[in-house]
Formats: structure tokens, sequence, C-alpha cells
């Protein structure tokens, strides 16, 4: 396949890749939404950082009231009303510079700009906030994940908008099975929210590799979202990203499987995923798969 068709076909992901996914965190659990609302399917509506109860206990002297109230008023904003919520958020940083309230705000700020599709806000909000907070692992995650989504063939400097992405992802699995469980959560629903969150890093990581050439590490990683998503629904795109990886790596048996799983979720994919599945199964019929 060629390299400019490369691209064409992974430009249907960046359509969905910020319904895709999928946000969780010890942090954002702490909000009180024990099962968060399904939106489309292989994504959840991502929960706000700023509803934790946690999210303003943070280092520092302490605020004024008008800097306390104006936090707090974020904080409650509901998030059907996005547009709002930006201004909000944006209106604060631009009032409070050096708030010690900042990183909620920022993370709150990088998914609701994902949820509009600017992504290049929320890339540049996001990294602020790792910068702030290197293991806010929510952040990492979505970061990792939506970089290598949002590519496309005139994204500049690819390979460094690469790397980052492979580095937020691999801190996001390396720090997110440390999180302690907080006081009075359920063991089910920490253990699902941790997954959501890895299963959205191996994801990011997984798409990495593919878009590097790098197949048979890319697998692996695909393999490991798939698995641990806790969503009822898959997430489609990682299961497409699975059937090309295999295709790529000659696995056509291990290709149709994904294909066709994908094929079964109803998305923008479902017509892409039932024609690899078909051309997985002549490649694996009248081709030679390469051994795993």
């Amino acid at each position: 396949m060629s390299s400019s068709k490369n691209w064409m076909i992974l430009a249907l992901l960046a359509a969905g890749f910020a319904a895709a996914a999928t946000v969780a965190s010890a942090q954002s659990s702490q909000t009180g939404q024990d099962k968060p609302a399904q939106s489309q399917p292989g994504g959840q509506q991502p929960a706000d950082p700023t509803k934790s109860g946690s999210s303003l206990a943070m280092p520092g002297g302490p605020a004024n009231a008008e800097e306390l109230a104006a936090v707090k008023a974020f904080q409650e904003m509901p998030n059907t009303d996005l547009a709002k919520k930006i201004t909000a958020g944006e209106e604060f940083l631009k009032k409070y510079p050096d708030s010690q309230y900042r990183p909620p705000v920022y993370s709150a700020l990088t998914l609701a700009y994902i949820q509009t599709g600017n992504t290049d806000k929320a890339f540049e909000v996001g990294e602020k906030e790792v910068a702030l907070k290197p293991d806010d692992v929510q952040t990492l995650a979505v970061l990792g994940q939506t970089i290598p989504r949002a590519m496309n063939a005139n994204t500049p400097e690819k390979e460094k908008q690469l790397a980052k992405a492979e580095n937020y992802s691999k801190r996001a699995i390396e720090v997110t099975p440390t999180i302690p469980k907080p006081d009075g959560m359920a063991d089910q629903h920490f253990i699902a929210a941790k997954n959501s969150t890895l299963s959205m890093a191996h994801s990011g990581l997984g798409l990495v590799y593919f878009r590097l050439g790098k197949f048979s590490q890319a697998i692996p990683e695909l393999e490991q979202s798939v698995k641990i998503d806790p969503n009822p629904i898959p997430d489609p795109v990682n299961l497409y990203l699975l059937g090309l990886a295999n295709q790529k790596a000659s696995h056509y048996d291990d290709a149709a499987v994904a294909f066709s799983k994908c094929a079964e979720v109803n998305s923008k994919l479902q017509a892409s995923c039932r024609s690899g599945a078909d051309e997985s199964k002549k490649q694996a019929s009248t081709q030679l798969s390469s051994p795993k």
C-alpha cells in the first residue's frame, strides 16, 4: 500500500478521534460518577477533572476569595456548553496566570478543546498541564492517543509529534498502575478507571508504532488496548488499526478477525472494516502468512 494511500486511510480516523478517546483516571474517578455515560461506540464522555474533590487541594499559598470563587464557578460549570466553559477557563487563566489552580483548569480545557475539534489548542494547553503535573495520567493518555490520531499528510514535524505521543503514552502506562485507590471507591470502578486510561495509552502507542512502520510493535499495543478496554462497546478505531497492522505484517487471519470485530460496531469505519475483512480473507487463502 502506498504512503499516500496510508494517509488517506488513516485520515478516516481523524473524524472520530475525539469521540473515541476514553478518558478516565483515579483523579477523575473521584467525581462520584461511578459509571461514565457512554457516547458513541468506543467512547465515553470525558470526565471533567475539575469535578474531582481533590482537584482544588493544590500546594501553594492561599488564594484570594475572588480567585477561589472563580475556580469554583469553573469547577461547577456543566459540560453541556463547552464553548462557554472554554471561555470561562481561558478568562481564568488570563486573570490568574500564576494560579495554583491551573492544573485542573488546563486538564479540563484540554478535553474541551478536543471535544470541539480544536486540537492545536488542546495540545498547547495539555503540554502546559503535564509540565506542571508530569504524572497526570489522564492528560498524558489523552494526548498520547489524540496526537497520532489527529495527524494527517500535512502535519508539520511528524517525527517530533510522534515522539511526544510515544513519551506521553509510555509515561501514562508507567504511572497509572501505581495510583492508589481513593477512599470509598469500589474496587471494580477503580480497576475500570485505570484500565480505561491504560487502554487509551496503549492505543496511542500502538498508532505511533504503526505510523512509524513498526507493525510488529504496534500489534501487541493495540491488542492490549482492545483487551483491557472496560467499555461494553469496543473502540472501532483500535480494531481497525489492529486489522491494518496485522495486514501489513502479513498476519492475514488475525487481520480478518480484527476487521470483522470492527465491522460489528456501528461506526463510520464499518464499511472499511467489512472491506478489510474480505480482503484479508482473500489474502489468507492466496498468500503466505508471516510467522508471529
